[in-house]
């Protein structure tokens, strides 16, 4: 096995290292055609010169294409993608031609991931793998017979958690920290939930996971991710894919970061079924957005490492001068996510709010959702508004982007977290209760100003040593927030006994 956890890469740090040189990226392919005729000028209209990208912001100078699960081509230097076929006997500019295959070469076309890559040298090219040692705040098998892992059958929630010490230097590789997940990656079915701490940018490292597809949401501080396909930022308030085998790093443009990952086994995330919604509505494909070609001239050395094993290599890994596939790494923002819900009364199930779903192994059960809950109306009539007291068969680990989530009783704040296993009998406090069982009902807007979300699994999850023993955030759900939920019942006794005997049943008694 190439890695079983985590594979990652850094440059040595030489002082001959030549600074790189890096080309902008173009969404324009050139084939080498016969050219075609001058271009006349018309009254009649115009004419779109390329495919869509979107506009560079001063808070993110990238373009990107857009759509969810399209194949997608790009190049930085125009010309450079070979013409009707992939593997060609001699690349242009002796480029190598790499394959990367996120499914099955036989699964059906509807499913199968893959990208086509034309770089300067290929990934192939290193000096061998040496073991590394086990970080202790990461984990990978979740199943109770590892002595590492917890099972609680309470609810838990975790404070902030901090950021790196002052003068303390850690990027986005040594912040990484594990804090419950299902499975095993060598089962090809599972997930993990991470979060990440940092304060320092990788420069020349890079990493690459072999174990799943990382979703990274950012709850402080943005985060430049140069990845083999090119780059993306990514802020607070949006989602980033970087899918398994894709090589990447991580700048932090506005210092210190911290952000929560779920990472998935054995399947890719795509998009929910929509059913009587029709085609639109939830997170729509046009909104998703994908990195344009981008590569950096850089021979220096480089050094693969990870929680499993290192190598060295001559060459950046960032050298892809064009690629083309579905096999591409994606940002979303939260912000575009269409809500529907109940404009009568009563709750439509929490899967309303799903952004992305990774399917399991077994038919309509889904690994993993992504749900997220954002500033919406809330109109329903005759119906008590918080989260109904509820046993799920899901497991439900909740975090805050921003803002100040009203669903939660506890003390739950941004970059904080919350728990709870399949079955685990949750709902709000006795006095939010009672003050939605009394408020004037009317339409208002809820969450303003706020994202929070949920990894959702029909899986049981553990609990690593990290969450359980060594966050300094831990604390359970105080159980006497539901004291005040008292057997009202016993106080309408009399009105019960008169409909029983309306109905010619026997009247209840009292047990004194």
């Amino acid at each position: 096995m190439l890695a079983r956890r985590l594979l990652a890469q850094r440059a040595l740090r030489a002082s001959s290292a030549r600074s790189a040189l890096v080309l902008p990226a173009t969404a324009a392919i050139h084939h080498p055609r016969p050219p075609s005729r001058r271009f006349q000028s018309s009254k009649s209209g115009s004419t779109a010169t390329g495919g869509f990208v979107t506009t560079p912001e001063a808070k993110d100078p990238y373009k990107y294409q857009v759509g969810f699960g399209n194949r997608f081509a790009s190049e930085a230097v125009p010309g450079t993608l070979p013409y009707a076929q992939n593997s060609p006997q001699k690349c242009k500019y002796d480029l190598y031609a790499e394959q990367m295959t996120g499914t099955s070469f036989v699964a059906p076309r509807a499913e199968n991931q893959n990208a086509w890559l034309y770089r300067i040298r290929p990934a192939v090219a290193h000096q061998g793998f040496t073991r590394l040692p086990e970080s202790p705040d990461l984990e990978s098998n979740f199943l109770p017979i590892n002595p590492k892992v917890h099972v609680s059958a309470t609810q838990l929630a975790w404070r902030p958690f901090d950021f790196p010490a002052p003068g303390e230097k850690v990027d986005f590789i040594d912040g990484l920290k594990t804090l419950c997940g299902n499975g095993d990656p060598t089962l090809r079915e599972g997930l993990a939930v991470h979060i990440y701490t940092a304060n320092q940018s990788m420069e020349n490292r890079a990493f690459c996971n072999n174990d799943g597809d990382m979703m990274i949401l950012p709850n402080e501080g943005r985060l430049d991710i140069q990845t083999e396909f090119g780059n993306l930022m990514v802020r607070p308030g949006e989602l980033v894919v970087i899918q398994r085998g894709m090589r990447f790093k991580v700048q932090l443009p506005d210092g210190p970061s911290r952000g929560y990952i779920q990472e998935i086994f054995g399947t890719h995330y795509e998009l929910p079924e929509l059913g009587p919604l029709g085609a639109n509505g939830l997170a729509n494909p046009r909104d998703f957005e994908h990195p344009l070609a981008k590569f950096d001239l850089d021979q220096s050395p480089w050094k693969i490492c990870g929680k499993m094993f290192e190598c060295s290599q001559e060459h950046t890994p960032f050298d892809v001068v064009a690629w083309h596939g579905n096999y591409v790494p994606y940002k979303y923002a939260l912000e575009k996510f269409i809500n529907v819900g109940s404009i009568s009364k009563d709750h439509i199930d929490p899967s309303i709010f799903c952004v992305l779903t990774a399917k399991s192994k077994y038919h309509g059960t889904p690994l993993a959702d992504f749900l997220i809950f954002s500033p919406r109306w809330d109109v329903a009539s005759q119906t008590y508004r918080p989260p109904y007291y509820h046993r799920n068969a899901a497991t439900e680990f909740m975090g805050l982007l921003y803002g100040n989530y009203g669903g939660r009783s506890d003390d739950f704040q941004p970059g904080g977290a919350s728990f709870e296993n399949g079955f685990v009998p949750h709902g709000v406090a006795y006095e939010e209760f009672k003050a939605a069982s009394e408020m004037e009902l009317k339409p208002e807007r809820i969450s303003e100003g706020t994202i929070a979300f949920m990894f959702e699994s029909s899986f049981q999850f553990t609990l690593t040593d990290y969450a359980m023993k060594r966050t300094g955030k831990l604390h359970e759900h105080e159980p006497s927030m539901w004291d005040n939920l008292k057997g009202q019942f016993i106080n309408h006794l009399d009105e019960v006994n008169a409909d029983l005997r309306k109905a010619g049943m026997p009247e209840l008694e009292q047990k004194k």
